[in-house]
């Protein structure tokens, strides 16, 4: 059964209704076969991502850049899996009360050296999410789940 990893750092209340709207469209029971697994930013692991077919990354965008928590991620299993997860499909959510370009561009950099393929723009959201954000993450959790179907 293929494996979706959301790997997230989940600080705030706005962040963690981003959250639950991807974990809600990856499990969609329409989406059949697909093991969903969550980790934290700080607890997830090189196993748990070359146990993983496709990844949905989450993080606030602080400072201009992405969490330190999901910083240490890429630090922790950045070598390890290098070339065992190149090609393997992700998405991200990037949630921040002001701009939250430079955490998107830290995401796309970082996932380009992976080798990682992303199968969906990041969904952004500045302030309180809306609907509408919180609608673009389930789309988003869905999108990806659905792609290891495939």
């Amino acid at each position: 059964m293929p494996r979706l990893l959301i790997v997230h750092h989940t600080p705030s209340p706005a962040l963690q209704e981003l959250f639950e709207a991807v974990v809600a469209g990856a499990t969609d029971p329409d989406i059949e076969g697909v093991e969903v697994v969550r980790r934290p930013a700080l607890s997830a692991t090189a196993s748990d991502v070359l146990d993983a077919d496709g990844f949905v990354l989450g993080t606030p965008a602080n400072i201009g850049y992405i969490s330190g928590a999901l910083k240490h991620f890429f630090d922790t299993v950045y070598y390890p899996c290098l070339d065992a997860t190149r090609g393997r499909p992700f998405g991200a959510y990037v949630h921040g009360n002001l701009g939250v370009e430079g955490a998107v561009k830290a995401l796309r950099d970082i996932t380009t050296g992976l080798g990682w393929r992303p199968v969906a723009e990041p969904v952004t959201s500045t302030g309180a999410p809306d609907a509408a954000a919180r609608e673009r993450c389930r789309e988003l959790g869905a999108a990806v789940a659905a792609t290891l179907t495939l």
